[in-house]
């Protein structure tokens, strides 16, 4: 791999371990520039991201510890704010080639096709968008989640043949996620078969892609590519299935993929967040062969399990040592019932350990630090769904008219504020709230920023943006 190939393995492997908000402050411009020696050189966009990254020492071990994990190698970094180094222009410079000397073809021996087909094999094992990091070891298991976490491990060691499809639902934010990653990693590391783990809204772009472009250049060798990606494999892993819904062909082509992949025997695992029965806008042949297999519902983690998750959170962290038992049940008591939530009140705590270092975290300190998000008691549900929901039902409009290319000044509008709530009350991409108004990112950015100024000073914009946020209270 080139260090734009690795770039891009390293910049998915640093999102899937830190939140959003922390990796578009920190790390969404890093770029790998050089790897020629044991120091790895990185870009960053400005010296006061690079001072605050190399003052942080976590920051600097998650860097590390993810250049071995892309490269597999042990790499020390330095952190550069010039995107064209000397030393790059230099060896530039120093190159000359020779166009008059003739080109040698290498031959190729049997032993070199072996091991030509053995890369193959093993790159494609690799391209899984597995995230290595979500395992069966360390995914954490109470009454909620213990039925999943054991049907999971069967479907893992015996795939194809126990539970096919393997079909999990809930809310966001209760793990389904770690668990379908976990089964994916354990079939690779334990096997030779081939998985892929892909989210509904890239098959959707995949297939929409492919038939733009035979659309346009009649390329029936683009059918054979989006059939092999998704169906020369072993084991499917398909996130957030209900994002199908609203997209009807990629939900027939996904059907076709379903049934080869079904036909041969090959593992399917599907997650969404409401069961398959209450797919309603799925074609009913689908939502019949979702029953094939087992469905089994992920409840939200009871307060003995998120004391658990908590702690398990915490395991290696500095200054872990300084937090009191009660702790622990006080914010179990006050977070909303999602894996997210929790993670976010374990990072502001630590953030105000690391500002006032205290001696010791107890529970006044722990409200210091929480006090305003557990203030209320009150939390929003991660939907970006029921958040479209409230909004076209508060301006009276449709949520048809919120995906459409109408511009009527009151569909824009609440489509702007849709967009604005869910990216405030919710930790999903960009592109995910996109998806659920048929915008693209920069739409989204564009309408989000409009609100917020607006905010500053329009009275009444103000007060509806809080009575949306007290509708969407739980």
């Amino acid at each position: 791999m080139n260090v734009d190939e690795i770039t891009i393995k390293f910049l998915a492997s640093i999102q899937s371990k830190v939140s959003t908000a922390l990796y578009n402050a920190w790390f969404k411009n890093m770029q790998i520039m050089d790897l020629d020696t044991a120091t790895a050189l990185l870009y960053i966009d400005s010296d006061f991201k690079k001072k605050k990254i190399i003052e942080n020492d976590s920051y600097t071990d998650i860097i590390e510890k993810t250049l071995k994990e892309v490269t597999g190698k042990d790499y020390t970094f330095e952190l550069v704010t010039d995107f064209i180094t000397n030393e790059i222009v230099n060896a530039n410079q120093d190159v000359e080639q020779d166009y008059n000397k003739p080109i040698e073809v290498p031959i190729i021996t049997e032993q070199d096709q072996e091991t030509i087909n053995t890369y193959t094999s093993e790159y494609k094992k690799i391209n899984n968008n597995l995230n290595p990091e979500l395992r069966f070891d360390n995914y954490v298991v109470g009454e909620a989640n213990r039925t999943a976490q054991v049907v999971a491990l069967e479907v893992a060691k015996n795939p194809g043949k126990t539970y096919n499809p393997f079909f999990l639902y809930g809310r966001s934010g209760t793990g389904k996620t770690h668990l379908m990653h976990a089964i994916g990693n354990y079939i690779v590391n334990n096997s030779n078969k081939t998985v892929l783990y892909i989210r509904s809204d890239q098959f959707i772009s995949d297939f929409t892609e492919m038939t733009r472009k035979i659309n346009n250049s009649d390329n029936s060798s683009l059918i054979e590519h989006f059939k092999d990606k998704y169906r020369n494999i072993d084991v499917l892993i398909i996130d957030d299935i209900q994002m199908l819904q609203d997209a009807k062909k990629s939900q027939s082509e996904f059907f076709q993929t379903f049934d080869s992949l079904y036909n041969l025997k090959k593992q399917i695992i599907i997650s969404s967040d409401t069961s398959p029965n209450d797919l309603n806008m799925f074609e009913d042949r689908l939502k019949t062969r979702f029953g094939w297999g087992i469905a089994l519902d992920i409840k939200p983690p009871d307060r003995d399990l998120k004391i658990k998750i908590l702690k398990n959170k915490i395991i290696g962290m500095e200054s872990a040592d300084l937090i009191q038992e009660e702790v622990f049940d006080y914010i179990a008591s006050n977070s909303p019932a999602d894996i997210r939530s929790l993670e976010g009140a374990i990072t502001r705590l630590f953030a105000n350990i690391a500002i006032y270092q205290p001696e010791t975290v107890d529970i006044p300190f722990t409200k210091e630090a929480l006090g305003d998000i557990f203030g209320s008691n009150q939390y929003m549900t991660n939907d970006l769904a029921r958040i479209r929901k409230t909004v076209a039902e508060y301006y009276d409009v449709t949520e048809e008219s919120l995906k459409s290319k109408k511009r009527q000044a009151n569909i824009n509008k609440a489509r702007q504020i849709g967009m604005y709530l869910s990216s405030i009350l919710t930790e999903e991409t960009v592109e995910r709230i996109g998806l659920q108004y048929n915008r693209d990112h920069a739409t989204v950015l564009h309408g989000v920023e409009k609100i917020e100024k607006e905010l500053l000073n329009d009275d009444q914009l103000n007060k509806e943006i809080k009575e949306l946020r007290d509708l969407l209270t739980i």
